[in-house]
């Protein structure tokens, strides 16, 4: 039986996708950045059908927001999966030590409290469990001798004490990018396959020049050696009007079957700006040469992929389900669905499900400005045309407050249709 999966398999802001494969389950983490809860967790069967389990960080004490910028927070988790337990290591850009570990025994969660790792510097950091039992976390910071430009950095490899959270041994900087000058490796994911550790990784930014490199080595802390095919895959050369741009950030995996997909963060882009996120897109991968080759004689990704696999039956609501309409009756709600996120950590009593009577959000004395405590509930938009409604109830609403619908990009880029003083106003800032 074969299934066909359809780009993006995650549509919207789902970025910097980390998947890792358990018997004939996958499961999937993005970046959340400022919003709340954090970390989405996706599941699928096929690599097709996909629907949200929960988040990884879902309290205060997990996840500090406080003051966090729009795009700052949370940045680029991997996960990864060993001797029964699931790992999730991220960076918390906000925090004094950023780069922290989650575990849990089922992805839908609970997760635990963070181990904040000390001594690991930089950001995007990842783990890798090899074959003797020996861990190792896989990072990047600056270039320890002075950066000579911007995005002058270096990935690093320095083993773990996984029971205890603690990195040992000495911190080697093993690769500074395939490109001369190059800006910005980063995401780096390490893998042991065959004879070779290859060290997957992005580099050029995360915006029109960002790509997909890999070297390899016989040994985990190198040398390595570059592909001279790099980048092995980007879409950098194709210009500002493709519809499909800033591939990178990859993660490689295989099913159950012995296939090869990578994950990767694309965006689908209209007169040359995204206005949805980055999301995550699948590409096949097979192997020449001891290498890589993704999207052989195709090089770019494609609309659908034909997944040899049987197609999967979702066993959640089509509001966990990205791509799929969503339909919200809060009268007979229980608790609030793992898709619906905030701007930073809410208020306690902000958000309150009524019996028989819907989503009560109480008002917050800020204007939607930077650094603002909004009061604000939301679900990703996934597609450039689309159409939103609500049953707004303003009986509460004190004279000069306002409340409403919103299309947010940030707070200085969005578009309002707000009820204050028994007036609708539609409002477009930018």
């Amino acid at each position: 039986m074969t299934v066909v999966a359809r780009n993006p398999i995650l549509p919207g802001f789902y970025p910097d996708p980390s998947i890792c494969a358990v018997g004939d389950d996958f499961y999937l983490v993005n970046s959340s950045f400022a919003y709340f809860p954090g970390l989405p967790v996706m599941h699928s069967k096929d690599l097709a059908h996909w629907e949200q389990i929960g988040n990884v960080l879902t309290t205060a004490s997990q996840l500090p927001l406080e003051n966090a910028g729009v795009s700052q927070g949370l940045f680029a988790p991997t996960i990864r999966y060993n001797n029964g337990t699931f790992y999730v290591i991220c960076t918390n850009v906000n925090m004094p030590v950023g780069n922290f570990i989650v575990t849990a025994q089922n992805p839908a969660g609970p997760w635990s409290e963070p181990h904040y790792i000390e001594g690991a510097d930089g950001i995007d950091p990842s783990l890798f469990f090899d074959d003797d039992g020996k861990c190792y976390y896989i990072g990047t910071h600056p270039n320890p001798e002075g950066c000579k430009y911007d995005g002058d950095w270096y990935i690093y490899i320095q083993e773990i004490d996984i029971e205890n959270f603690t990195l040992t041994g000495e911190k080697v900087n093993v690769w500074n990018g395939a490109m001369k000058g190059v800006h910005w490796p980063e995401g780096p994911h390490l893998y042991r396959i065959g004879d070779y550790y290859y060290l997957l990784h992005a580099e050029g930014g995360t915006g029109p020049e960002h790509a997909v490199c890999v070297a390899r080595s016989r040994k985990v802390f190198g040398p390595f050696e570059n592909n001279f095919v790099n980048p092995i895959f980007t879409h950098r050369h194709l210009g500002q009007r493709y519809p499909i741009r800033y591939v990178g950030h990859a993660d490689l995996f295989k099913t159950p079957k012995g296939d090869w997909y990578m994950v990767m963060l694309a965006v689908r882009s209209i007169n040359g700006f995204t206005t949805i996120g980055r999301e995550t897109f699948l590409a096949r991968v097979v192997w020449e040469n001891d290498w890589p080759l993704v999207n052989a004689g195709i090089g770019v990704l494609t609309k659908e992929l034909l997944i040899d696999l049987p197609e999967y039956e979702q066993e959640y609501a089509s509001n966990s389900i990205p791509g799929a309409d969503k339909d919200y009756d809060f009268t007979n709600m229980k608790k609030l669905g793992s898709e619906l996120i905030t701007l930073r950590n809410p208020e306690e009593g902000q958000f309150r499900l009524g019996t028989d009577r819907g989503l009560f959000i109480k008002c917050s004395p800020d204007n939607i400005r930077p650094g603002a405590k909004i009061s604000y509930l939301a679900i990703r938009q996934e597609s450039h045309s689309f159409e939103a409604s609500t049953i707004l109830y303003t009986d509460n609403l004190y004279t000069g407050a306002s409340a409403g619908l919103m299309l947010f990009q940030n707070e200085n880029y969005h578009l309002r249709a707000e009820v204050s003083n028994g007036i609708c106003y539609v409002i477009l800032v930018r």
